[in-house]
């Protein structure tokens, strides 16, 4: 996928002006990138990957031309302020918060340190001022899932024409997903269905949704991801799978994890682009002139082995239009 397909605003090192020099440092200092993932090492694989592989490209080179600093919270938001802190000690040159509670994140990351999100909402959240000129030390990718909330609970009304009950799933320790549930809920009864809000705040809270799930009689499960939910997307997939309960995610990774339907952004190429707004910032680009970019193209992606396992047929215009199909 080519990134001006995939970007709107896309904004290589280049259209900077700025040279293909490393920045110099301090004799035996190499500048830092810090990495707060919300997941596990193996689960954001192919993301941190594309990440890595574009850095390398563009002469960073872990532990050559600049040094990488990953943690990960398993899931657990508990573990963000800890380790937002922990990675604060390295000084770094630039933070990856991505979508985790970036309240926390902000406390424990001095004002000066350039920060890169994937947000949900970023201007909703009140972490940009503006996402032409942010403003401040924080810039990145917005997913625009207020807009794209729309388009995804169209999509699963396509597959289950007469849902009288929706089931919402989102975090509810992080304001853009709690913005996003709402608006979910409120397309619901636009169209005279029931939703059933399921807040997630810890990892145990899933199983006891599903549970709730089995009395409450959903016919469809809509899926607001972020970091904790991500680092429980196999839990997540297979308790949909195993209540027959057709469900929609964000991101391909769900589809090729069990999951139903998707519709998102391609998250491999979008790290690629944080790849390069990290490289423009260490080469003295401050966060506040790097613009909030906003995907432009994505990605219908339909597992058929689940639809058969729960009993659903896709229809046949929703699969023509799939980018695709996994048999």
């Amino acid at each position: 996928m080519r990134r001006r397909d995939f970007f709107g605003l896309a904004i290589g090192s280049a259209a900077f002006g700025l040279p293909r020099l490393t920045l110099a440092q301090p004799s035996g200092k190499l500048p830092v990138i810090a990495f707060l993932g919300g997941a596990t090492p193996a689960m954001w694989a192919p993301w941190t990957g594309a990440f890595v592989d574009r850095l390398k490209a563009l002469g960073w080179i872990d532990g050559q031309t600049v040094k990488l600093e990953f943690r990960w919270t398993e899931g657990r938001p508990e573990l963000i302020t800890p380790l937002a802190q922990e990675l604060a000690r390295f000084n770094p040159s630039v933070v990856f918060g991505g979508s985790n509670d970036m309240a926390a994140i902000r406390k424990a990351i001095p004002v000066t340190i350039p920060i890169l999100i994937v947000s949900n909402d970023p201007l909703g959240a009140g972490l940009v001022k503006n996402l032409a000129r942010p403003s401040g030390n924080i810039t990145g990718v917005s997913l625009q899932n207020l807009d794209l909330a729309n388009k995804r609970f169209e999509l699963l009304r396509e597959v289950v024409p007469r849902i009288r009950r929706l089931a919402i799933m989102a975090d509810a320790n992080v304001t853009p997903t709690v913005l996003e549930m709402n608006t979910v809920q409120a397309l619901a009864r636009k169209f005279e269905i029931e939703p059933i809000p399921l807040e997630i705040r810890r990892t145990d809270h899933i199983e006891s949704a599903f549970a709730r799930l089995k009395t409450e009689q959903a016919d469809a499960l809509y899926v607001v991801i972020n970091e904790l939910l991500n680092a429980n997307r196999l839990l997540i997939v297979r308790s949909a799978e195993a209540g027959k309960l057709p469900a929609i995610y964000g991101t391909h990774d769900w589809v090729r994890s069990g999951g139903l339907i998707s519709y998102g952004s391609n998250f491999p190429a979008l790290f690629a682009r944080l790849a390069e707004m990290a490289d423009s910032i260490l080469r003295g680009t401050k966060a506040e002139d790097i613009p909030v970019e906003q995907p432009t193209r994505f990605e219908l992606v339909i597992n058929l082995k689940t639809s058969k396992a729960i009993g659903v047929t896709i229809p046949a215009t929703l699969l023509a239009r799939a980018d695709d199909v996994i048999e």
